[in-house]
Order: structure tokens, then sequence, then C-alpha cells
């Protein structure tokens, strides 16, 4: 499946009160949303939100979840595919930051407004 970019143009236009989503639209936020719904993705999120910079490395994501590493590769993997999380590779580590541009659209989207 191909990855969908979600771009600035679309993020202040589409609200929940507001037009009806598109069938592409409605397909890219429910891989969004069922990335995020997995209780342990949604922590990585979190975690990974409240780690200095923004930022974190896999391998302080381990054990705040409680998971072995190639569990938490997993789950980030799909947060990754999702257009969540954005990863690079530093050497052997690979560090993990939020896709601002995603979370900014679903807020506009959930947005009433």
């Amino acid at each position: 499946m191909s990855e969908r970019t979600l771009s600035a143009p679309e993020t202040c236009c589409s609200t929940l009160t507001g037009d009806p989503l598109s069938v592409e639209d409605a397909q890219v936020f429910a891989r969004i949303f069922k990335a995020i719904a997995d209780p342990t993705r949604l922590r990585l999120v979190s975690l990974v939100a409240s780690h200095e910079g923004n930022e974190a490395c896999v391998c302080d994501l381990i054990d705040p979840v409680g998971l072995g590493q190639p569990t938490v590769s997993h789950h980030l993997k799909i947060l990754v595919d999702a257009g969540v999380l954005h990863r690079e590779k530093r050497g052997i580590w690979s560090y993990y930051s939020l896709k601002a541009e995603t979370l900014e659209r679903i807020t506009t989207f959930l947005s009433v407004s």
C-alpha cells in the first residue's frame, strides 16, 4: 500500500463538521486512527512526544512499555507507516519523532469549528 502524504492545504480546510470526507481521506484517517488506537502504540506516541526534544531512540522506549525490542520496533513501524512518527537512522539506532503535520491534521479534523 502506498503512503499518502498529508499536505498543508488539506490541513486548513477539512473539519469533522465541515464537508464530508472523501473516500481517500477517510481511508487515510482510518489508517492513522487504527495505528494509534492500540494502547501500546498510543503509549509509544506519548513517550516520544514527552521525551527530550520530542524524539526518542528505540532503546529508550523498550523498558517503559515492558516489551522486547522486536515487538516495540514492530509497533513503531506501524506508526511510521501510518504517518504518525518519523524514523531517522543514526548508526545502529533508530530515532523517532512526531510528524507534526499529521497530528495537526487530526486536530483540525476533530475540531468542531
